[in-house]
């Protein structure tokens, strides 16, 4: 027996290594996941070689929507038993629809009728809350938990119906976990026992698996795969809640993964979600650990030609309507809708008969060698043998002089005293900033405290509107309250866009005159009239406003050059400066009837870690990129930086940095 060395017994022992890993797919695994901010629990495992991997893997984890895998399982189990008939028809009932994902409740009204198999088809591929309570309906709640202890999964559990907590039938469950409950290694034995077709008949495994396949979320283990790669998975999102379990066939056999992951510290829903991320990441390390050792001999030997059939969708069917537009004479005509129907089965079938090939109307070996080099949409318009023979030209070589290399599209510097432009790169052009807007939502309501400080002791009760406005959060909940001086480190520190609406609903009250309120404008349009008008204040003749708190709309913009003036009169307000320089702040919410809470905001900007840095703001989203206005100092001297665009959030710190440290050199040796 191969002995381990005593320092693996503790790793061992915490599930961060195996005798049988490969150290280095181990190794970095393990530290991927050590460094995740929040819970997280893995089990990986190759069906063909037993290699498996396991990170906290026993620790019993929220599902969120994962846990429909159970239910599904149940359901099929069920069916084969006879207990259940899977054509039997579900009448959709108003009082059915419940919110949150899924298409039922949103596009389907009530009297609606489907197959129990529709239902469960919907659960898994669109994760529809709706159709899980209407299986839930067939098979019974408690079931599936019965089902899963007979198996030998004791923590894999549905607690209640979706959106319907009082039906729990495991009540402390349902309080620690949510919706369900799991263990990476469970949910990983369980589609190892689904894909070995021991759950159920051989009919009904493969009906499962295809369900799995059919998974619309490509958020999470998806993300970083080969658009070809086949994966049979479901996931779950909460906001503190990601999850991802699923079959993926490689050519080396199937690998089955499993990701939990619960109090996050991102829950953002955004595509830059770090869980999110984190199970693209775990999947992607895994597949390539698990392709290693094939040669290109062996993948091109297993690999095969995609048959394309009436019912195939996609961009390869897209790029065989292409090609037969172009080969058949006259053109077919054919729409490229990526959806193999009869009419590209006829338009194959003729280019077939043409080339007296065997008109199957299915793009066998023989028919795609006939088709030559398919008509991509990117394809180039010139061939390989004359694009090979180009000679390119080459920009002059870097200089050694001038600013550094930045990730971001914009920036400026400025100085801190005059508010004048330093130097710059793209400065006035016009972008998406995300939530520096919030810099504008902040200066406005403190310009109006100026001549009435009372404003900030203003009581600001939390609107249902609020409350649910998506993306960074202040946590503050429906019918909440609290003085508008707090909630404006709400805004300022975890930038919270339900802050900016509660702000902007509450002062733009204020602003609203008679004739606004005969007119039935909104107190939000209101507020953002003001930044507007502020910004022309301001001579930011780049920049407007649709909204308080910068998420993406169609027109919301500015530039480095207008961030840089904004800073510099925001700057001189000393609540906005001390509030931006805070890098904590704890504070006390009242809800209705009188309660109390207590809230901890961190500030996002990490530059306050570090001695000299002393704001402004952060934003992020996927139209703006990463962006950071920022103010340092050294000595008595201080300038502003604004970066606009960079390429990710641990990017846009370098940027800022590197552009501080080259503009303070230029400060010493002009």
């Amino acid at each position: 027996m191969q002995s381990i060395h005593p320092a693996r017994w503790l790793l061992l022992a915490i599930g961060l290594w195996s005798p049988c890993h490969a150290a280095p797919f181990s190794q970095k695994l393990s530290s991927l996941l050590q460094d995740h901010e929040g819970n997280v629990s893995v089990a990986i495992k190759h069906l063909s070689t037993g290699e498996r991997f396991e990170f906290h893997a026993n620790r019993t984890m929220p599902t969120a929507s994962l846990i429909k895998i159970a239910v599904m399982v149940e359901a099929y189990r069920q069916a084969d038993a006879g207990r259940i008939d899977m054509d039997q028809r579900i009448t959709l009932l108003a009082g059915d629809k419940v919110p949150g994902s899924g298409i039922l409740t949103t596009h389907f009204s009530a009297g609606t009728q489907l197959s129990l198999r529709d239902a469960i088809r919907l659960m898994i591929s669109h994760s529809d809350n709706t159709a899980t309570n209407l299986v839930l309906d067939q098979i019974g709640i408690r079931s599936t938990a019965e089902t899963m202890e007979k198996l030998g999964f004791p923590n894999t559990k549905i607690h209640a119906k979706v959106f319907r907590r009082e039906t729990s039938v495991f009540p402390g469950r349902s309080k620690q976990f949510g919706l369900g409950s799991t263990t990476a290694l469970e949910t990983a034995h369980l589609l190892e026992q689904l894909y070995r077709r021991q759950l159920a008949s051989p009919a009904a495994s493969l009906a499962m698996l295809k369900h799995l396949e059919n998974c619309q979320d490509r958020t999470k283990l998806p993300r970083f795969l080969d658009s070809h790669t086949k994966i049979a998975h479901k996931a779950g999102s909460l906001s503190r809640v990601r999850t991802d379990a699923g079959i993926i066939f490689l050519s080396s056999g199937p690998l089955v993964i499993c990701v939990l992951t619960s109090d996050n510290k991102d829950q953002r829903w955004t595509d830059e979600n770090a869980s999110e991320i984190l199970c693209a990441r775990v999947a992607k390390v895994a597949c390539a650990h698990f392709a290693q050792g094939e040669s290109e001999q062996d993948r091109i030997a297993t690999a095969k030609p995609p048959l394309l059939t009436i019912g195939a969708t996609g961009k390869t069917v897209e790029d065989l309507q292409r090609t037969l537009n172009a080969r058949l004479k006259p053109s077919p005509e054919l729409a490229i809708d990526g959806d193999f129907g009869p009419n590209t089965q006829a338009a194959l079938r003729q280019f077939q008969n043409d080339r007296e090939l065997a008109p199957t109307g299915t793009t066998d070996p023989v028919t795609w060698n006939a088709l030559g080099p398919l008509v991509s949409e990117d394809a180039p318009q010139r061939p390989p043998e004359i694009i090979n023979q180009e000679v390119l030209p080459k920009q002059p070589a870097d200089s050694l002089t001038g600013p550094p290399y930045v990730s971001c599209k914009a920036w400026a510097i400025g100085n801190h005293e005059t508010g004048q432009l330093l130097w710059q790169h793209a400065a006035d052009r016009r972008l998406a900033i995300a939530s520096t807007t919030k810099i504008m939502t902040a200066y406005v309501i403190l310009r109006m405290a100026q001549n009435n400080p009372g404003l900030l002791k203003e009581v600001v009760v939390f609107s249902t509107g609020a409350d649910k406005t998506p993306g960074s959060t202040s946590r503050i909940r429906a019918g909440e309250s609290l003085p508008a001086g707090e909630l404006l480190y709400a805004l300022l520190l975890p930038s919270g866009n339900d802050a900016a609406i509660a702000l902007a609903e509450h002062f733009g009250r204020q602003l609203l005159s008679q004739t606004d309120v005969k007119q039935q404008i909104a107190p939000v349009t209101r507020f953002v009239t003001a930044m507007n008008r502020s910004a022309k204040d301001q001579q930011m003749h780049n920049t407007h406003f649709k909204n308080p708190h910068g998420l993406t709309e169609k027109g919301h913009l500015s530039t480095a050059h207008d961030l840089l003036k904004l800073a510099h009169a925001a700057m001189k307000l000393p609540e906005f400066r001390k509030r931006v320089a805070t890098r904590q702040r704890g504070s006390t919410v009242t809800g209705p009837g009188g309660y109390r809470r207590n809230m901890l905001w961190k500030n996002t900007n990490r530059l306050l870690a570090i001695d000299g840095y002393q704001g402004v703001k952060t934003g992020t989203t996927t139209a703006a990129g990463a962006c950071l206005v920022s103010l340092g100092q050294r000595g008595s001297d201080a300038i502003f930086v604004v970066v606009l665009g960079s390429s990710s959030s641990a990017s846009r710190y370098t940027d800022t940095r590197n552009l501080f440290r080259w503009a303070w050199q230029q400060q010493i040796n002009p």
